[in-house]
């Protein structure tokens, strides 16, 4: 049956991440049909438990579940068949795939990956070096970052330092401004990783048209001029050639994406660092 939208309902024991992230990059292969997305995060109890039934039961469609407590995890099933709306337990198959190698979990927790471990306060320490390290500030203090982004305006430096800190990266960034010299201490970094983001000039101009027209500033600038925007990715293309940078084409990449490259390139990165 064809739909233009469907219901679908995300429950969870802990804060829903993993199967937003799973259900929307499924749900992104169904162009032309939306998904109306129900989050029920933090679903412990059976009273809890019993309100996001009814929920359900209201605008029955797809049913995805973490549950790590058997009880509600059978009864939440149950209860879909009975109505009708298909389920499935996203973690259970991973699970069991585990539990076949390693044999069966100590301490099944809800919600256990999100424990203010040593990897916890290890992002908010990259989040916080991040914040302070945006474009261009702190500068002197580069040589502390895991990553430095270098890009001409609108290459999507600070988003994807953001996302890249969320994942425990420290990430320094800083723009290239035409006829702004660059820091002489970037030329001295020795153990972060430098990246040069690109972008064609026709995006990195609608980008910045748009930006502009957000902030109601005339858009008759160089700042979006064709042939100048041409002309300082040339100028980063040639520098991050000089320099033998790494250097990423983020034209047509999400944020995602680009972190992933990045990570990619950091963990061969510091091998070599390690190694020498």
């Amino acid at each position: 049956m064809n739909r233009n939208y469907f219901h679908l309902h995300l429950v969870s024991d802990s804060t829903g991440e993993t199967l937003i992230a799973v259900s929307r990059a499924v749900a992104a292969q169904y162009q032309g049909t939306v998904s109306i997305e129900h989050v029920y995060p933090l679903v412990r109890n059976a009273d809890q438990l019993a309100r996001v039934i009814n929920e359900i039961q209201s605008a029955p469609g797809i049913v995805l579940y973490t549950l790590v407590d058997p009880t509600l995890s059978d009864e939440l099933q149950s209860a879909c068949a009975e109505f009708g709306a298909v389920s499935m337990s996203v973690l259970e198959p991973i699970v069991n795939l585990f539990h076949s190698y390693l044999g069966p979990a100590q301490s099944p927790r809800p919600g256990a990956q999100h424990t203010l471990n040593s990897e916890y306060f290890r992002r908010i320490e990259a989040l916080n070096y991040t914040m302070a390290h945006d474009d261009g500030q702190g500068v002197d203090e580069f040589e502390s970052a895991d990553v430095v982004l270098l890009g001409v305006s609108r290459t999507s430096k600070t988003p994807t330092s953001i996302y890249l800190a969320n994942r425990g990266v420290k990430t320094a960034n800083l723009p290239l401004v035409p006829g702004a010299p660059i820091p002489e201490a970037i030329f001295q970094l020795n153990r972060p990783l430098v990246v040069g983001l690109l972008a064609s000039p026709e995006r990195i101009v609608q980008i910045r048209e748009n930006r502009l027209l957000s902030l109601n500033v005339a858009d008759n600038t160089p700042y979006v001029d064709r042939a100048m925007v041409s002309d300082e990715i040339a100028q980063s293309r040639r520098l991050f050639n000089e320099r033998k940078w790494p250097m990423i084409d983020v034209t047509r990449r999400s944020i995602e994406e680009t972190a992933a490259s990045i990570m990619d390139l950091h963990r061969l990165h510091q091998m070599k660092f390690l190694s020498d």
